[in-house]
């Protein structure tokens, strides 16, 4: 089945209710610490995880919900209700529904676009890490997403960018399963990898409860053409069980991509694509003197900075050194290290006056610079990396950089068809690195900004005894 829509009736409960009855699933051992639940759209949660956060609830457990869009999309042709009032109204049925589940839970909304999840990776990456890592001590932590394999775009995006985060950090994983019970059959889901939570009387009720708050979801917004009822009887049937089933993570889904063969895996552009770039496109080629977007971001970047001294500098990729003279002007030494001969030349007579810079032909992760660096710069580079490369540079830099010194990471967002990442890609495997985390995150559509600190991190507001 390629496709489905909401209005059609789909599969019936009856169905469901028979074969999971014949199945007999492994009861999952709901024994935890703490329970993060992520939904992409508001109502995801109360359907997927609506009787764990109860559970949770009961337990004690710390609980966070962690609401990823608006879902201001759900009624695009409506005639009564702008994107900005169906936001408005979904977060306040989040509220209300999350606190009949689980009271003393914690509800963030990220507000990122509803049905443009696979364009806000790296900012959703970055959200749930921060999520994550403020349970690190917690013990026992179980995180609950959609599942991937549910055919909605944001479910996919949600559920592989949290089965990513819980695998790094040996978490518990469920994967609920949405809209799968409307266009699916029992042909469609991966049996030997569900498990079930038996839900009680209590719990079923509250779920009930928690689920009439959705008033936009289950009830029409007007008798209009456009303002439809988004899900129907026959679709909310099967939230009414008395289990809620996940898909566990103890194995790989059946459309993990890790199960089909792969491509060669890309190589790291190398010296002499540089050079034959330059070559080819002149001094300038990326129009870093003459592009108000380069400037602008320059200025981004040295703001980011935390420091107002910046110290001894490492900067990978000085290019032609436009950055270099902002870096210099507050550091006690800069080295520049380039990979293209004619930028180097030109960054060194630009930098000729400098006597502290020092630019370098020199080519990451293979050619490297003895000692330690309190500021460590990789912009515009890390996508040039083979993925191999990157994490290599990645061990370099953890080693190279001073105790209460900082790393920033700045990337083109968009994809080019020569490189071997994208920035997006590249700045997920920066906070992977356990050493590291986030000081400051700035997310634009076309470049993700990133300041990274050793753990554990202090902000420009601590270090300066404000806070």
């Amino acid at each position: 089945m390629a496709g489905f829509s909401h209005l059609d009736a789909g599969t019936a409960e009856s169905v469901w209710t028979d074969v999971l009855a014949e199945r007999r699933l492994r009861p999952f051992d709901a024994s935890f610490d703490a329970l993060v639940v992520v939904a992409a759209h508001p109502d995801d949660e109360t359907l997927g995880a609506g009787g764990l956060l109860r559970r949770a609830s009961h337990a004690g457990a710390r609980t966070v919900v962690v609401i990823a869009t608006d879902g201001e999309a759900s009624h695009p042709d409506s005639p009564t209700h702008d994107r900005a009032t169906l936001a408005r109204l979904r977060r306040d049925e989040v509220r209300e529904a999350v606190c009949l589940l689980a009271p003393d839970a914690e509800v963030r909304f990220l507000g990122l676009p509803d049905g443009g999840l696979d364009r806000s990776r790296a900012e959703l990456d970055a959200r749930l890490t921060a999520v994550l890592e403020s349970l690190a001590t917690e013990g026992r932590v179980v995180v609950a997403a959609p599942w991937k394999g549910d055919r909605h775009r944001d479910h996919r995006v949600a559920a592989e960018v949290t089965g990513a985060l819980a695998a790094r950090g040996r978490l518990i994983h469920l994967a609920y399963p949405v809209w799968a019970w409307h266009w699916g059959t029992p042909d469609d889901l991966p049996w030997e990898r569900l498990v079930q939570l038996a839900l009680t009387d209590e719990e079923r009720s509250a779920k009930r409860k928690a689920l009439a708050r959705h008033t936009t979801q289950i009830a029409p917004l007007s008798d209009q053409p456009g303002d439809e009822v988004l899900l129907h009887p026959g679709m909310l049937a099967h939230f009414d069980r008395d289990v809620e089933v996940f898909v566990s993570a103890d194995a790989r889904d059946d459309d993990d991509p890790a199960d089909t063969p792969t491509a060669t895996a890309p190589e790291s552009l190398d010296a002499q694509w540089f050079d034959d770039f330059y070559g080819r496109n002149g001094p300038d080629p990326w129009g870093f003197e003459s592009r108000w977007y380069e400037r602008r971001k320059r200025a981004l970047l040295m703001a980011a900075l935390p420091a107002a001294e910046l110290g001894d500098v490492f900067e990978i990729g000085c290019s032609t050194g436009m950055l270099t003279i902002d870096l210099a002007a507050r550091a006690r030494r800069v080295v520049a290290w380039d990979a293209a001969a004619a930028a180097v030349e030109t960054a060194r007579s630009r930098l000729a006056g400098e006597p502290k810079v020092s630019v370098q032909l020199g080519s990451v992760p293979a050619d490297w610079p003895d000692g330690q660096f309190d500021t460590i710069v990789l912009s515009e580079v890390g996508y040039y990396l083979s993925p191999a490369d990157l994490q290599q540079s990645i061990v370099r830099i953890d080693a190279a950089l001073a105790d209460g010194g900082s790393f920033v990471a700045c990337h083109w967002r968009h994809p080019v068809e020569e490189y071997p990442q994208t920035g997006d890609q590249v700045h997920v495997a920066l906070r992977a690195a356990a050493a590291w985390e986030t000081l400051s995150l700035h997310l634009e559509r076309d470049f993700v900004l990133e300041v990274f600190a050793r753990r554990p991190a202090r902000s420009v507001a601590e270090a300066e005894g404000l806070v």
